[in-house]
């Protein structure tokens, strides 16, 4: 490859990523928002009961974890752009649809669509930022910087309009055409380069066995990362648990409203978008075995402490713990299962956060248990003794993967 087609393709993947960066920002705020107001608007609006709103989320959630693995597939053999802008459009039409939805099969259907659209449209993303991961090893620092941020100005935007109008649908139809303006993004960023390599396992054993999983299947490429799956399942039911049961808490236990429960979060949010790129540092001079250990540490220090805390403002100040600890974890589960599979990054995304979603559901269902049937204290032992073992599991699935436990570090961009 000539100098200048070197540079030309460098500078492709660099556009490339700040596409899917821009859309990710557009994208996840509008879709956790929605996450946030669907049970609301089906109660209100549809006059939907709690389980017929319980189905209408577990609809969505079981949809999207049944087209994640497929939607890896595709990531692999298909062009990334193309298909994350898909699935920002049919994510943006779902909103669209609760946005006119009258009748729950109405909401039904809109929330099978918007399933498979974000399905789609994640697991895309996810692939296309791994494409610099061998010479950029921040880039999932910066996407999940990137989420935060988009997520917090889409609540602020969407709880002040839905305050003045006193509507869901005006905000529902905006969720919806901040994703339209996401597929632009990626529909107009430039194609894959030919030659453009995906994220190289910085150590060999994990590069050979990935290798040799060329072209598998789902289940062949979730046997490569089971450490990390494993892992990540864990901890994932117990962080799931701690949120939940802090917010019931909030809300039951000390009588806060929604607005007031949501500023006691907001710490620990501008934790999650300001850290990232920042933290990432502190992890090529660390290590990820010792800043897994730290922020394991971290959490799980957090979840204890709810045990015995019943301020809001104490709360809120140690929910910070809370998201240095997923501003080191998330990056780094992520760039570590795109680096075990290099060949099959979608696919492994696919798996990866199938495996997520799975993980959050049984955690929140294990929350309301816990917080009915034992005392709130023994909820967050609980919940902090699993996440603790995350400083075990963590640097063992690490060193099982063979991949580098410094990634590497950030080299000078080439423009095209």
């Amino acid at each position: 490859m000539s100098a200048k087609t070197g540079a030309g393709g460098s500078g492709n993947a660099l556009r490339r990523e700040r596409s899917a960066l821009l859309a990710a920002g557009l994208t996840y705020g509008p879709a956790e928002l929605i996450d946030f107001l669907i049970p609301l608007w089906a109660g209100i609006a549809l006059g939907a009961s709690a389980s017929q709103v319980g189905l209408l989320i577990a609809a969505e959630l079981l949809v999207s974890v049944l087209v994640r693995p497929l939607a890896g597939r595709l990531a692999d053999s298909r062009e990334r752009r193309t298909l994350a802008g898909f699935g920002a459009v049919v994510y943006g039409l779902s909103c669209f649809g609760y946005a006119l939805a009258d009748s729950l099969p109405l909401a039904f259907a809109a929330a099978i669509v918007g399933g498979a659209g974000g399905a789609v449209l994640w697991v895309s993303l996810r692939a296309i930022v791994s494409e610099r991961l061998s010479v950029d090893s921040g880039v999932f620092a910066r996407f999940m910087s990137v989420q935060s941020t988009g997520s917090w100005i889409a609540f602020v935007a969407g709880l002040m309009l839905l305050g003045q109008t006193n509507l869901f649908a005006p905000v529902l139809a905006g969720c919806g055409a901040a994703c339209m303006a996401g597929a632009v993004a990626l529909f107009a960023s430039p194609p894959r380069h030919a030659g453009l390599p995906d994220a190289r396992a910085t150590a060999g054993g994990a590069a050979d066995a990935a290798t040799s999983q060329t072209g598998t299947g789902s289940r062949a490429v979730a046997r490569l990362v089971r450490p990390m799956l494993l892992t990540s399942a864990i901890t994932t039911v117990a962080e799931a648990a701690v949120s939940i049961l802090l917010l019931l808490h909030l809300q039951r236990g000390i009588g806060l409203g929604v607005i007031e429960a949501a500023f006691v979060f907001l710490p620990g949010a501008i934790a999650m978008m300001v850290l990232p790129p920042v933290l990432h540092k502190a992890v090529l001079r660390i290590g990820r075995r010792r800043a897994v250990m730290a922020a394991s540490v971290f959490s799980a220090v957090f979840a204890v402490s709810l045990a015995w805390v019943d301020s809001p403002v104490l709360i809120s100040v140690l929910w910070i713990l809370s998201g240095v600890a997923f501003a080191v974890l998330m990056p780094i589960e992520q760039a570590v299962v795109a680096e075990a599979a290099p060949n099959n990054v979608g696919t492994a995304m696919g798996v990866y956060t199938a495996v997520g979603l799975l993980s959050a559901a049984a955690g929140a269902i294990a929350a309301g248990v816990l917080y009915e049937f034992s005392s709130w204290q023994a909820a967050c032992l609980v919940s902090g003794a699993l996440i603790l073992s995350g400083a075990v599991l963590g640097p063992w699935a690490i060193g099982k993967l063979g991949v580098a436990d410094v990634p590497v570090e950030e080299s000078p961009v080439i423009q095209g």
